[in-house]
């Protein structure tokens, strides 16, 4: 029987006409990749149903079994794009044809020929095999693709172009495990510049009990003038020794990126010998020793990766290792979160080092390094340690929350520290002791629980430009022989003092503004003997300086302003040296001394305070050299309570109640003073039959006679002016008890009879014969 043309053509126009479409696809669903790509060819709806996407999937899977599209974007980088994100028409086929090339499978127990008859797909039972033959028969580049299953024992050493990679459904690294008890699992060598291992797990498992020796300890294995990609593996050791991954030599230059080295009971990554790398987004956790270790001259650039949780330090830098540290999240190590020793300098920019069981940042034994822009938080020891002679650049970094300090210099430290926020922390902001001398400029340091930088233990440095505020402590702490050097720092609106010099604390105090501060602005004691230059202090709660129990010191070229109680205050047995201050518009007196102070006061301008321009009480003998007391709005210089002083060539003018007033029993030593144009208004006062009062109210204590009604049984505690004991208290029994300052409580209304010459009584108090006491800062020893 003959077919003739017409049955032919009728035949075919079925075919490719009338033929429903679910036949042809299930015709189709028989073809192999090359014939689908021919029969496009013959018409359009073939072309449309030969590109069916499920067909092409199926098709797909068989040969690779990925469930989501792989794409070969470009050399050594392969990405799996989700089919609706995928920017193919048909992202299965497109897969399909990038990956297709020079492709080898090894595919243990493949139930089929060596070859496939058809495609031309080499199956090998292991991956040895698969790279001898792409050694003999591809010359590099072949694409080898390791199907489930796990490779024991093989001893694989990479020397070319080759890419291996995992071809699994589900999650790809668990279904391919390539494991090894001995040497090391995967070995790259001399000759992989291109190559390429991705999407397997990498297994290192030494039996403990063999007594078979072996000389490496490596999961993987990266050696000189090899740079190869590892891609998206999991690596485990459960090696003691070594580490999970190590790349070593001069020309080590790996591309590690997305892999997951984690549960290793050894380092998860080595870096040494000059070699290079860059490793990006990995996840490096749980390692029994450092998550890291960089050492020899080897620098690495790793980037985004997420180290946290390991029972040692996280990342460790040491023996002049180098690297470039970049946006890391490093975080619960048992340790401290980064190390740096012995000459390490890694650079550190942009990481997140926080929640350390220990500290943040150890640098020690002559390390180096620069840590800019990085976030330091919330670490149980200090955010940064610096010791033993280190030297780091610790720059631009927010360092706060921490369970103890910010940065701690000790042991010889030294390191600069600039352009940093540090706040919240439980201790000192910075703290600076044992012989350490950083440079500590232009940071923030502020809102401490404690204080803001504290100076011990022959502590020295040079800090400048820094602004300190807000501190729960004093703003700065210099203590125990001490020595650091303060230039142009705003130390402001602390809760405490705001520079305090205890226990032989010295050192230089020049060109700050401090102020604000609910205590006093500087204080000084027990043996503390600072050069103070040149400083705005002002706006105290507890006076301007205070000096007291045995403190020293010079201060010289300071504005002291704008105080609530003394711009200096000097006590007990304190000797310090005033030169050249200018003292002004304090709420209070000028300068106070009593309780056995002392102190040479020369050339300084003490001018427009509230009280006295100088009060000298109880004990207290300082020299009062060519200074200037003028236009205060009570007594110029006041003496009082069995002190005395030595007064030479000062001049004391236009005072409000007086230049010099002398308490009964008061003889000091006065030479060449000019004492004139003071307005003497206690005098006009006492002359026009005024009580006291009037012109001091409670707030002043002019000093003038006073006296005690034995007649309203008043104490030598509450005085009387003398024009109230002539008017009010007449005909009274009364006694004279001395000159002295004081305020008239009659006046006052602080006594049973209503004062004759005062208007309505004011608050009830009592008398003070001197300014109110000062409030001093409580010493705190911490380490």
């Amino acid at each position: 029987m003959y077919l003739n043309v017409s049955d032919s053509n009728s035949a075919a126009h079925y075919l490719q006409c009338e033929l429903p479409d679910e036949v042809m696809l299930t015709i189709f669903s028989y073809l192999y990749e090359q014939d689908l790509c021919r029969i496009a060819q013959v018409c359009k709806r073939f072309q449309a149903i030969a590109n069916d996407n499920n067909l092409w999937k199926r098709l797909y899977q068989s040969v690779f079994e990925y469930d989501t599209p792989l794409f070969h974007t470009e050399n050594c980088r392969f990405d799996f794009i989700p089919f609706e994100e995928s920017e193919h028409h048909n992202p299965w086929k497109e897969s399909f044809r990038q990956l297709k090339k020079r492709c080898l499978h090894v595919r243990p127990h493949y139930n089929g020929t060596a070859k496939d008859p058809v495609r031309r797909m080499p199956h090998f039972e292991t991956i040895q095999a698969s790279l001898d033959y792409a050694d003999e028969h591809l010359n590099g580049g072949a694409k080898i693709f390791l199907h489930p299953g796990t490779y024991r024992g093989e001893f694989l050493v990479i020397d070319s172009d080759v890419t291996l990679i995992g071809a699994a459904p589900g999650v790809v690294a668990d279904a391919v495990i390539l494991e090894r008890d001995s040497e090391s699992t995967v070995m790259f060598v001399e000759g992989a510049k291109s190559a390429y291992l991705g999407h397997v797990t990498l297994k290192f498992t030494p039996n403990v009990t063999s007594t078979v020796p072996h000389h490496k300890h490596f999961c993987l294995e990266v050696g000189e003038n090899c740079s190869p990609t590892i891609d998206h593996c999991i690596i485990r050791s459960s090696s003691v020794v070594g580490a999970a991954v190590c790349v070593s030599g001069a020309g080590a230059n790996p591309r590690i990126h997305h892999c997951d080295v984690s549960d290793c009971e050894n380092v998860g990554i080595y870096v040494t010998d000059h070699a290079q790398g860059t490793f990006e987004d990995n996840e490096i956790c749980r390692n029994a020793l450092a998550g890291v270790w960089v050492k020899n001259h080897a620098n690495p650039v790793m980037r985004r990766n997420h180290i946290h949780h390991g029972r040692d330090v996280g990342i460790f830098t040491f023996d002049n290792g180098l690297g470039f540290f970049e946006a890391n999240d490093i975080h619960n190590n048992r340790i401290a979160g980064f190390e740096v020793k012995a000459g390490a300098n890694p650079s550190v920019v942009q990481c997140e080092i926080h929640h350390g069981q220990t500290g943040g940042i150890y640098v020690h034994e002559n390390g180096l390094g620069q840590f800019i822009d990085n976030r330091i938080h919330s670490n149980n020891f200090a955010g940064v340690w610096i010791t033993s002679n280190s030297n780091p650049t610790i720059r631009r970094n927010d360092i706060y929350n921490g369970h103890q300090g910010g940065v701690y210099i000790f042991g010889e430290g030294r390191g600069l520290i600039e352009h940093n926020n540090i706040y919240g922390n439980a201790l000192a902001g910075i703290q600076i002791r044992t012989n350490s001398d950083p440079i500590v400029r232009h940071n923030k340091i502020h809102h401490g629980q404690h204080g803001g930088i504290y100076v011990h233990e022959k502590g020295a440095g040079l800090v400048e430009e820094n602004e300190v505020y807000a501190n729960t402590l004093a703003g700065v702490w210099i203590t125990t022989g001490s020595t650091p050097v303060l230039r142009r720092n705003r130390i402001h609106s602390g809760k405490q003092v705001g520079v305090y010099f205890y226990d032989n604390g010295h050192g230089k105090l020049e060109d700050n503004d401090i102020f604000n501060h609910l205590y006093s602005g500087v204080q000084i004691r027990t043996g503390s003997n600072p050069i103070i230059k040149g400083n705005k202090i002002w706006g105290g709660q507890n006076g301007g300086v205070l000096v007291y129990n045995g403190g020293l010191g010079v201060l010289e070229q300071n504005e002291i302003f704008d105080n609530a109680m003394a711009g200096v205050w000097i006590k007990t047995d304190s000797n310090p040296t005033l030169k050249r201050n200018k003292i002004y518009d304090g709420r209070d007196g000028g300068i106070c001394i009593f309780n056995g102070g002392k102190g040479n006061l020369e050339e300084n301008e003490i001018f427009r305070n509230a009280q006295a321009g100088v009060l000298i009480s109880t004990q207290s003998h300082p020299t009062l050299r060519r200074n200037r007391i003028f236009d205060g709005l009570a007594a110029g210089v006041e003496i009082t309570n069995n002190a005395t002083a030595t007064l030479d060539s000062n001049q004391i003018f236009n005072n409000r109640f007086g230049g010099l007033c002398l308490a009964s029993g008061v003889q000091p030593v006065v030479r060449s003073n000019k004492i004139y144009s003071n307005q003497d208004a206690v005098e006009k006062a006492v002359c026009n039959g005024q009580c006291l009062y009037k012109i001091s109210s409670y707030t002043s204590f002019p000093m003038h006679d006073f006296y005690r009604c034995q007649t309203c049984n008043t104490t030598d505690r509450n005085a009387i002016c003398v024009n109230c004991i002539k008017t009010c208290h007449a005909g009274h029994d009364v006694e004279f008890i001395r000159h002295d300052r004081f305020f008239c409580d009659c006046g006052a209304g602080t006594l049973n009879n209503q004062c004759q010459l005062q208007g309505e009584p004011t608050q009830d108090t009592d008398t003070l014969y001197d300014s109110a006491a000062p409030i001093e800062s409580h010493t705190l020893m911490v380490n």
